[in-house]
């Protein structure tokens, strides 16, 4: 199992890098290991695990790993928001600051705890640090830049909201930032545009709103849609993986309705079935359209009977690369 894991993570750490320069970009990664630390612990909690066997399989001391948690999580100051967030924002809004203005503005929360997200702040390059003591002024380093070429991040953010009201909809906003790691007032502005735009709608399920997105399709040209499709693909194949080892399920078995196959074909320059296996994903892609097409105009006729319904995900992907290792351009 843990070479699984490893493999896993290691894997993930490849999308990552990817995803962080796409397009020449070169995304912060700085709260990448809090955050996957944060959520990683809530997952463990909800499937049973105590605090103690969790600093356990984080190799941490118990007094260690309730620090940690107790600098990422939530801020009694800033409700909504980690302690690490809190602090990030508020030197980057008022700063510089001495570390007294800061302890004072915090002092609501666990000074040495504020003393250690400080720290962590200034190991992680996201604030500069000079002088010593109460005194020691703080002021937030440079932001790079998270996306090129003046595009709208609130546009692709948009479309990521929509892949994740359809999948897990109907979601009220608390459940949404479960799957969406963004700040609060973000999300309540783009749910707003959306439901302006007629993009989705909203009701009121027991006083509170609920969002739901019935139909949503990642054109493919469209200059927005690249990282929700990824988001989803991505989603989608956690989620099976998840349902299988959920189900007790370690071995495929024939004609089953939950998991996944991989399939390598090797062809030359020439081969009688090149073209049949390049054009492969290009037929299951019509073949998987047509029928979600077939399926849509048979339910806007007919209402489903109840809790009962199957919500069926199918995702395919298909790569390309010579014997040298290198990806093939289309």
């Amino acid at each position: 199992m843990t070479y699984l894991i490893d493999s896993v993570v290691r894997q993930t750490t490849i999308l990552i890098a990817a995803l962080a320069t796409a397009s020449g970009n070169r995304a912060s990664l700085a709260r990448v290991a809090n955050q996957v630390f944060l959520d990683l612990v809530g997952e463990l909690k909800q499937q049973g695990v105590g605090n103690k066997v969790i600093a356990d399989m984080f190799g941490l001391a118990l007094r260690t790993y309730h620090n940690k948690v107790a600098r990422l999580s939530e801020s009694v100051t800033f409700s909504g928001k980690s302690l690490w967030e809190a602090v990030l924002g508020h030197v980057r809004d008022k700063g510089p600051l001495t570390r007294g203005e800061v302890l004072h503005r915090f002092r609501r929360d666990d000074g040495m705890v504020v003393r250690g997200v400080l720290k962590d702040l200034v190991d992680s390059g996201l604030l500069l640090r000079s002088g010593s003591g109460d005194g020691t002024r703080y002021e937030p380093a440079r932001e790079d830049d998270d996306d090129a070429g003046g595009r709208d991040p609130e546009a692709a953010l948009a479309s990521m909201v929509l892949v994740a009201i359809n999948e897990h909809g109907p979601i009220d906003r608390d459940g949404l930032l479960q799957h969406l790691p963004v700040g609060e007032p973000v999300l309540e502005r783009v749910l707003r545009k959306l439901a302006d735009d007629g993009r989705l709608t909203v009701e009121e399920i027991d006083g509170e709103l609920h969002y739901r997105c019935e139909h949503y399709v990642i054109g493919f040209n469209d200059p927005d849609g690249w990282e929700a499709a990824v988001f989803d693909h991505y989603q989608a194949m956690v989620t099976a993986i998840c349902d299988k080892l959920r189900r007790g399920r370690a071995q495929a078995v024939p004609a089953e309705s939950v998991g996944g196959s991989t399939y390598t074909f090797d062809v030359w320059p020439g081969h009688p079935l090149q073209d049949e296996v390049l054009q492969f994903l290009s037929a299951l892609r019509s073949r998987a359209r047509d029928l979600r097409e077939r399926v849509d105009e048979y339910n806007e006729s007919h209402a489903a009977p109840g809790d009962g319904t199957l919500h069926i995900t199918t995702y395919v992907g298909q790569g390309v690369r010579t014997d040298n290792g290198s990806a093939e351009d289309d």
